[in-house]
């Protein structure tokens, strides 16, 4: 199998390796119950979503 003929820049190895770090999930506060939920989705706290009850929580 070939081998490579000259060695990578450090510059080279590191653009590519730009998309490799994890970054945190973007949380907003729910409107009703002050949680932390993802944006656009339903609060999976109380169960409201644009100011109304989509689905019943039930509570533990």
């Amino acid at each position: 199998m070939p081998n490579p003929r000259r060695r990578h820049s450090k510059t080279r190895r590191d653009k590519r390796r730009t998309g490799d770090a994890l970054s945190l999930p973007n949380l907003v506060d729910c409107p009703q119950c002050h949680e932390k939920r993802p944006p656009h989705q339903v609060c999976p706290a109380c169960g409201h979503y644009d100011g109304r009850a989509v689905i019943e929580v039930k509570e533990t």
